[in-house]
């Protein structure tokens, strides 16, 4: 099955039936499933050979232990971020570090996360490297947030949105398994194309925001509320595609070092929800 996700689409086992994949094998002595391709061998030669053992296929097990292992990645950096960064209220030179390590984490898990998108062999290393950096980014965004619009003394919005961005999960997950949502080629088209839209979206803001001409939807008024709340049930949306992309991956026993890209799509789709919820939690803190 062909997808349009992009991270899936650049691999040739998430796109290939179990048939395909398993179903013929070739054995070294020349004899496959088509009789014209045999061969006769060599002098001394049996004629036929034992065929080599397929990969470990992924399993739900391989996934759900490779996504921990990524998402434990981003929550250990997060949290060093936060440790290690001064404080927002602290002097000039203070703000300026944090600001910093929020440009370095996110734009370079940015260009990361393009880079594991196309890659067409996964990389353990650079699926990891992205959750570092984007740990990174993702600590020094969540301070910004808390430090900005929660007074001191009151409740942590970031743990609500820690919270709320398991629960979704939880909740989509479950929504996808009691009702047998099915996934069509029209819904994930719609779904790659709106986050891809959000993408260049949010990249026009921040060029245009370096000329002060910013439209609004990265900020903290009325545009930016629906901007984020489009973001967070299109985030839904793209834990449905993993979903069913993992579903469809262990029907069809794809090697098991696949499971570093659904843990790769996973933890895209939690930190995109996890963000656009937080800052819809510090709009309403605001108003």
């Amino acid at each position: 099955m062909k997808s349009n996700n992009p991270v899936f689409s650049r691999s040739e086992e998430f796109n290939r039936s179990g048939a395909n994949a398993y179903g013929n094998q070739t054995y070294a002595g020349g004899y496959g499933s088509d009789p014209s391709t045999w061969g006769t061998g060599t002098p001394g030669d049996t004629g036929y050979a034992a065929p080599q053992a397929p990969a470990a296929p992924m399993t739900i097990d391989s996934v759900v232990q490779k996504t921990a292992i990524t998402l434990g990645v981003v929550l250990v950096a997060a949290f060093a971020t936060w440790v290690v960064t001064p404080d927002l209220r602290g002097s000039t030179e203070a703000a300026s570090s944090l600001y910093a390590a929020l440009m370095i984490g996110t734009f370079g898990a940015f260009a990361l996360s393009m880079v594991n998108s196309f890659k067409k062999v996964v990389s353990p290393g650079l699926v990891l490297a992205y959750a570092a950096l984007q740990g990174v980014g993702m600590g020094a965004f969540s301070k910004v947030i808390e430090q900005t619009f929660v007074p001191e003394g009151s409740g942590s919005i970031v743990m609500q949105a820690v919270i709320g961005t398991f629960a979704a999960f939880a909740g989509t997950l479950a929504a996808y398994k009691f009702f047998d949502i099915q996934v069509g080629n029209k819904f994930r088209t719609f779904v790659v194309a709106a986050m891809f839209g959000m993408v260049a979206l949010g990249l026009l803001e921040v060029v245009l925001g370096m000329f002060g001409s910013a439209m609004g939807f990265l900020g903290f008024g009325g545009l930016g509320l629906l901007f984020a709340v489009a973001g967070l049930v299109l985030g839904v949306f793209m834990l449905i595609l993993d979903f069913d992309f993992v579903e469809q991956g262990v029907a069809n026993r794809i090697p098991e070092r696949e499971s570093w890209r659904a843990a790769f799509a996973l933890s895209v789709s939690l930190v995109w929800i996890y963000t656009n919820l937080l800052r819809i939690l510090a709009i309403l803190q605001n108003d």
